[in-house]
């Protein structure tokens, strides 16, 4: 419901857009920042203050007066985004069994695809009785997800138990995880990912779904629908990554994305945009649980990497603040039908450097420690 709240300040396309990319831009602004904080006060704390930080800038957000309002209030948001998110990943890395890796990153995105998939029906739905009613709920939904999330980590082992007399291994340095095509093609797809998913498909496809639909509640169906799409895919993608491999998920992932949006602008009839906004989020669901495993494995159990996963989470924010703006002013130009031709064409160049790259499984398998012998 974002653009369409962006819109009613009467601006166009590309504007509307940019409100979800000046979230994205503060997460990319604050992400090292982020990780400098989980590794000096820990996880718990960060988590906490990341989704209070949210639920404040959501209440705000209900109540801004203009655009320019809209933009900055939104935008703070993304620094609780990066607080929450950058915490949760250094602990799903270090925790997770190396071999359960897939899983563990598809239960983890389903936790967020749950509210996916409710979201935009229920936030339609509420925008009946006005688009600013939203975005009051979501605040308060998130003060209660603080409480439950205090009260679980209250007095749960965050850091798992090592032997006093052997010195931990030092962080991985982003140079160190650059030298590995594996976590170069998994910045590219986390670009592509970011662009396609978190951008276009969050900011531009609701306005295409207004424009040619003219109701709301298309919008907010196609977003469900893409959601749940993605959840299905989490289903079996986890398991998949972890017992085929993370590279072939990526690459069918990739361009199950690419077909799906791709086609959405040449779509004029209701029943096809929802079945391709299904298509596009099942590419979304085969492509995150892949390369997310993909950095678990380049930086292992033993090692902590904050820098290195603040860096994955910076492509993907780049790419959400990219695409939304430019495809924006694509659309404004060219049509609809441009716009998610382009972003085809960046989820389909995400695919090269995946070609090339090595399977990183076996490095999942060979940090698991072996059964005791008799």
């Amino acid at each position: 419901m974002l653009p369409a709240y962006a819109r009613s300040f009467d601006v166009g396309v590309a504007a509307a857009s940019t409100v979800v990319s000046a979230f994205a831009f503060f997460r990319l602004l604050f992400a090292p920042a982020g990780g400098a904080l989980v590794s000096r006060l820990g996880e718990r704390p960060v988590y906490l203050t990341g989704l209070l930080v949210v639920a404040a800038s959501s209440l705000a957000t209900a109540f801004a007066q203009s655009y320019v309002q809209l933009l900055v209030l939104r935008g703070l948001g993304g620094i609780g985004s990066t607080m929450f998110t950058v915490s949760a990943m250094a602990l799903l890395v270090r925790l997770a069994p190396p071999t359960i890796r897939g899983r563990v990153s598809g239960a983890y995105a389903s936790s967020f695809l749950l509210g996916g998939m409710l979201g935009p029906v229920l936030g339609g739905a509420l925008a009946g009785f006005g688009l600013r009613v939203p975005f009051v709920v979501y605040a308060v939904a998130l003060v209660a997800a603080a409480g439950v999330v205090a009260v679980r980590l209250s007095s749960a082992r965050l850091r798992p138990v090592t032997d006093p007399d052997v010195p931990p291994a030092p962080p991985m340095r982003v140079g160190e995880a650059l030298a590995d095509p594996a976590y170069r093609a998994a910045l590219a797809s986390a670009f592509a990912n970011g662009w396609c998913n978190f951008g276009v498909r969050v900011a531009v496809l609701p306005q295409f779904a207004v424009a040619v639909h003219d109701a709301t509640w298309v919008a907010g169906v196609s977003l469900a629908l893409a959601a749940a799409g993605t959840a299905a895919a989490l289903q079996v993608a986890g398991r998949v990554a972890d017992s085929v491999g993370r590279k072939p998920l990526v690459l069918v992932g990739l361009v199950v994305t690419a077909a799906g949006l791709g086609l959405i602008g040449l779509s004029g009839d209701l029943l096809v945009l929802l079945v391709l906004s299904a298509l596009s989020g099942l590419g979304s669901g085969l492509l995150n649980p892949g390369q997310q495993a993909t950095v678990a494995d380049v930086i292992g159990n033993g090692r902590s990497g904050g820098t290195v996963l603040s860096t994955f989470q910076m492509a993907q924010d780049a790419g959400a603040i990219l695409g939304p703006i430019l495809v924006g002013v694509v659309a404004d130009r060219l049509g609809f039908g441009w716009a998610f031709g382009v972003t085809a064409l960046v989820s389909l160049l995400a695919v090269l450097p995946w070609l090339v790259a090595p399977e990183t499984l076996h490095r999942a398998r060979a940090e698991e420690p072996a059964p005791p012998t008799a």
